[in-house]
This record gives C-alpha cells, structure tokens and sequence, in this order.
C-alpha cells in the first residue's frame, strides 16, 4: 500500500465526514431560524391577528394584554428560540442517523415540541416572565414552528436527494462473503430510502463465486486475497463478514487490513437473529465478561407504561366492538348455528398458557380429523362469512378481552398454540424468545404482512427485533399502521 492511497484514502474518508457535518450545520442553522419565525408567526396569530381576542369573544384575559406588541416578547420570542433549538440537540435531532429519516425527524420534532411547551410555561410560572406568556401564545408558536420546521425539513431532504449528494451522504458497505442474512440486509437498506449506507458489493471467501448473490444485482468485487486493494480502489467505509464462525486467525488478519485501510470492520451473527442488542462489557472480580444485557421490557417503568396502555386501549376496544361482536357472532350462527366465540389455547409469556377468544370464522370441529394445523388459502373448513372476518381481522376483537386480563398485549408478537411451539422450538433458533414478552393483537410482524401461512423465519426475527428495539412510540405507530396494511389472513 503506497502513500499516495493511504493519503488518498484519508482524503475520502475526512471529506465524507466533512459533507455529513456541513449538512447537519445547514439543517441547524435552518431550524433555528425557522423555530425564530415560528415564534413571531405564534405572536402574530395570538395578539395581531385577531383571531384569539379574548376582549372581543368577552372573556377574562387572565391579567394578559391581548395586544401586546412584538417589541416587548422580542426578549421572550429569543429565549423561547434557543430553549427550543437545545432541546432539538438533547433529543438527537442531529445525529447523522436522523438526517435522511424523515419519518425520525417528525417524531422527533413532535416530541420535542410537546417537551419545550410545558418547560417554557413551566418557566415562565418560576421566572416571573415580564411580560407573561401567553398559554395560547404558547400553543400557536408550538404548532407554527413544528409545521415550519417540517416543511423545511422536507424540502432540505428532497434537495439533498438530488444529484450524487444523497449518496455523498451515505457510508459505503461491503460484505465478505454472502449468506441468506446478507440478503435480506441488501433488501432492507435498497428499500429504505432514508438509510444512511449504500451498499458496494461482495467480496468471495472461495475460489468459487458462482452463484453466491443469485437473486441479488450486488456486484462481486473479488477475492479476499485481495481484499486491501478492493478496499482503497472502491473507497469502502464499512466492511461486514457474512460469516461470525470463520477461522479467527482469517478474522484478525481481516480486521488489521481494515484498521490499515480506515475502514470499519463488523462482525454479523450467523444466523437470523442472536439477541444481541443488549451486548454489553461487565465486570466479576476484575475479569471482563461479555453478555447480554435486560432487553427494555424487563424494566418495570416500561412494563408499567405498557401496562397501563392496554388496559386504557382494551376498555376502548371493547366499548367500540361490542356492535361487531353482536352483528358478526349472529352472522356466523346463521350459517353455522352453534357457539359464536372460539376458544383457543394459546402459550403466553415464560410459557403460561390461557385460552384466547375469537369469533368462530370455521365451521364446528374443524381440527377433529386434520388436527392442530394453520389456515391455508382456500381452506375448506372456514365459514364463508369467516373468510371476510379473518381477512379484516374481525375475528380477533374479542381478544381485547385478553388484553384486560392481563393475557396480552395490544402490541407484540403473535400467540402459537402449543403443540406447534413444540415444534418450532427445535427446528428454529431462538424460537422461544418471543416467549420473554406478552403476545399482542396485532405486531411488527403482522405490519409487514408475516402472518398466516408466511415464512416462519421471518416471522420470528421481526418479533426478536421487537422485542429488542421496544419503545412506548413504536407501539402507538405499530397500532396506527395495522389499520393501513394489507392483511395476508386466510
């Protein structure tokens, strides 16, 4: 490796780093500015606009002039401003993951928002504002500066999207080797647009490289044996081995090429999924053990906010399907007089089993000679009125029930009954993982259309993953989404 590359190398690195850190520059200096005329637009509305006057609707201004002028809150418009850009910096509204998310940006922007409202009021009540602030003042600015800085933010992105300097953006990735998990990663990233990687290609561990992507348009870069000159001509930022189980002596020798070449080098699991998200260093008398760390449903605070969703979501749910229950359930008897609710069992989480309810969408005794089986399309056992129901998940409202007793979840992967966790358990890895938490109505997995006669595989890493990355927003926006994917229920 000659001077000239690794300087060179240098170069691309250092100015890949620069380009990322002037865009984030520019959406900060933007943001501020537009969180500034949010806050004047707020004013505008609240006192010059004439739409709050409290005076001309006769109501009680609270001690607030309803005209104050714009000179007087130029001090608390500023404050407002600054407070409101540092809480954007403290919520990771500029990490370089977030820059070409939008989606991330919105849920920032909205919780950070929500946040600044009730600090800038709280402190206006233990500051003693001169003048006071506004409450509906308060609101309108929130509301004006959140939508200004989401269309700015919109408009940046599809700027930044033009040209090569989205991909400018991006870190490079290579993969040594190729594997089934290697493919669904080239998927995943290919489909998101607001990923922050571009994947290069290859690079074959064999003297054989037929075939290794087959399905795949990822270009073969070379062997490893050449894998230093791959690295330096193809500016790779990131290199990832498909294969965790190689020779540790390959491993090392292919991580010191990486240091040598400025390039980032990870190490992917060997199979779908290995639970390692909560990976983590400890420490027992002074010896250094690596394990993994309580996923975030093993606190008690998330398992309480959870909790006390479901049981709030569960009334709802069931206030509101009392009417579906009764008009299907009588559908159903029409056509096949007999019980109107199934009962199922099902295994719940650490294993404990409970009886789950259903509206009856099959005719009766549907399992007395094929026994315990999935739904498949065209199944001659359902009802036809059942195959609506499974289609619209109808059939599945009275699981609210469930959910209030403590069963289920509104949100989390889906319960198998017993007899098929049997034998999963031995013919995938890490199966029963999805047993550390409460199965749920609808999931990460039912959103992306893995549910019914799907690959089972793949259903079971979209739960892992879950389980993994769970948060308090994730649930509400899984929730959200169930009512605008299409099933796949037979």
């Amino acid at each position: 490796m000659t001077h000239i590359n690794v300087a060179a190398r240098k170069e691309a690195v250092v100015g890949r780093a620069s380009r990322i850190k002037s865009a984030l520059a520019i959406a900060f200096i933007g943001d501020v500015c537009l969180v500034f005329l949010g806050l004047v637009v707020g004013h505008w509305l609240r006192f010059q606009s004439g739409i709050f006057s409290l005076d001309r609707l006769g109501l009680i201004s609270g001690g607030i002039d309803s005209s104050e002028p714009l000179e007087d809150y130029l001090g608390l418009i500023v404050f407002g401003s600054i407070l409101l850009s540092c809480t954007y910096l403290v919520m990771d509204l500029y990490d370089p993951r977030n820059l070409l998310r939008y989606r991330a940006t919105v849920l920032i922007v909205t919780r950070a928002m929500a946040l600044w409202l009730a600090v800038y009021l709280g402190l206006s009540l233990v500051l003693k504002f001169n003048p006071p602030i506004s409450r509906i003042y308060a609101v309108c600015s929130t509301l004006s500066a959140a939508i200004l800085v989401l269309v700015w933010r919109y408009l940046y992105l599809m700027f930044i999207r033009l040209g090569d300097g989205f991909f400018g953006l991006r870190k490079r990735v290579a993969f040594l080797g190729w594997s089934q998990v290697v493919n669904h990663l080239v998927k995943s990233v290919e489909s998101d647009r607001g990923d922050q990687h571009c994947i290069v290609g290859y690079i074959s561990e064999t003297g054989d490289n037929s075939g290794q992507a087959a399905g795949s348009n990822i270009p073969l870069l070379g062997h490893v044996s050449e894998l230093g000159e791959i690295l330096s001509v193809r500016s790779i930022d990131i290199l990832i081995q498909a294969n965790s189980q190689a020779d540790v002596s390959e491993m090392i020798r292919n991580c010191n090429i990486c240091d040598r070449e400025m390039v980032q080098f990870k190490l992917m699991p060997n199979r779908f999924h290995m639970m390692i998200a909560g990976l983590h260093l400890e420490t027992i008398c002074d010896v250094s053990i690596l394990g993994v760390n309580q996923g975030p449903l093993e606190r008690p605070i998330n398992r309480l906010m959870k909790r006390g969703i479901d049981i709030i979501g569960s009334i709802f749910g069931l206030v509101f399907s009392v009417p579906l229950i009764i008009l299907f359930g009588a559908l159903v008897y029409i056509e096949s007089p007999g019980p109107i609710l199934y009962r199922q069992t099902r295994t719940g989480r650490r294993g404990r089993n409970f009886e789950i309810l259903k509206i009856r969408s099959m005719r009766l005794n549907a399992e007395a000679h094929g026994g315990v089986q999935w739904a498949k399309k065209g199944d001659d056992r359902r009802l036809r009125i059942g195959a609506f129901m499974r289609g619209t998940n109808i059939d599945e409202v009275p699981q609210f029930w469930n959910v209030l007793k403590g069963d289920m979840s509104l949100v989390g992967p889906r319960p198998e009954r017993p007899e098929l966790i049997c034998r999963f358990q031995n013919e995938i890895p890490h199966y029963n993982s999805r047993l550390s938490v409460k199965p749920g109505i609808t999931g990460w997995a039912q959103i992306n259309g893995l549910r019914g006669d799907t690959d089972l595989t793949e259903r079971v890493r979209h739960d892992l993953y879950y389980i993994e990355n769970w948060s308090l927003i994730g649930d509400f926006m899984i929730m959200i989404r169930t009512f605008s994917v299409q099933k796949n229920a037979y």
